[in-house]
């Protein structure tokens, strides 16, 4: 079983590509609701919720996590792969996280690859990185792009409001008006240039994606992180069979520590066949 944790339902969007990707593997999503959004949440704070709901799905039976949030990746990762889980009594476990194949996709070069290559690295390309508050803070994108292409323009635009909102289940309206303030923002930093590409740097934002290609000025290419943390977990699998539940049925259940019945509705907006939401306690 592959366990795949957020902090709300962002991470469903992430969730979606990997059943269409694996329909033969048993997945289990846990969304922390109850605390969500992470992304102006202080770094201990982050680093603590993911590691308990990264232990509460292998409790459930997950040998695998993926954290399908940014802010839960750019933070808690390093820290739960190098300091949590050698001592945690957890053997066979592993933790993996989104930021690796986004980064992979936008300088296109392996994650194991931390100097610049050629032709990588006379790349000029203007990217742009929409996240939450504690993902821009963190400077991941910005640290690892560049030392793969450092010609490259990173930008970052914080949207602190818009994760939130999309959560509460708020109107288009309301969520377009967000969108375009920080696309406008993001263009006037490059002095009315426009980006190549856009990292949406939070799984809510792949929910809005349609929002930012219209007020993205035309031709900008978004990277769309579901996809490509699909790709990766295929190529991971690959190289690590042991994750792969060969005689384990196939299925999806998702988890919330959050209020049932708000969370199922605003779900069921972007995935009318979303399974139902168990409610589940975490402590």
């Amino acid at each position: 079983m592959i366990g795949i944790f957020d902090s709300g339902i962002g991470g469903l969007s992430v969730l979606r590509a990997l059943v269409a990707r694996f329909p033969e593997q048993a997945f289990v999503y846990l969304g922390d609701q109850a605390h969500a959004p992470y992304g102006d949440r202080p770094s201990a704070e982050v680093v603590a919720l993911t590691r308990r709901g990264a232990l509460r799905l292998f409790e459930l039976g997950a040998r695998l996590v993926v954290l399908g949030c940014n802010t839960a990746t750019a933070v808690a990762l390093r820290t739960l792969q190098r300091d949590w889980l050698p001592g945690a009594g957890l053997p066979g476990r592993n933790v993996v996280g989104i930021v690796a194949p986004t980064v992979e996709a936008a300088t296109q070069t392996p994650w194991a690859v931390t100097t610049p290559q050629y032709p990588q690295k006379n790349n000029r390309e203007r990217i742009a990185v929409f996240g939450t508050t504690r993902t821009i803070e963190s400077q991941v994108y910005v640290e690892e792009i560049r030392k793969r292409c450092p010609r490259v323009e990173v930008v970052q635009q914080t949207c602190p409001a818009l994760a939130g909102a999309i959560e509460a289940g708020r109107p288009e309206p309301e969520l377009d008006a967000l969108v375009a303030t920080a696309a406008a923002e993001l263009v006037a930093k490059l002095g009315g240039a426009k980006p190549d590409r856009a990292i949406l740097g939070c799984t809510h934002f792949a929910i809005v994606e349609p929002l930012f290609r219209r007020r993205l000025p035309a031709g900008v290419r978004i990277l769309s992180q579901p996809e490509l943390v699909a790709d990766s977990l295929d190529d991971y699998l690959v190289r690590h069979p042991a994750y792969r539940d060969a005689d384990a049925a196939a299925g999806v259940r998702l988890l919330t520590s959050g209020e049932l019945a708000q969370v199922s509705r605003v779900a069921r907006v972007f995935w009318p066949a979303a399974p139902a939401f168990e409610r589940i306690a975490l402590s």
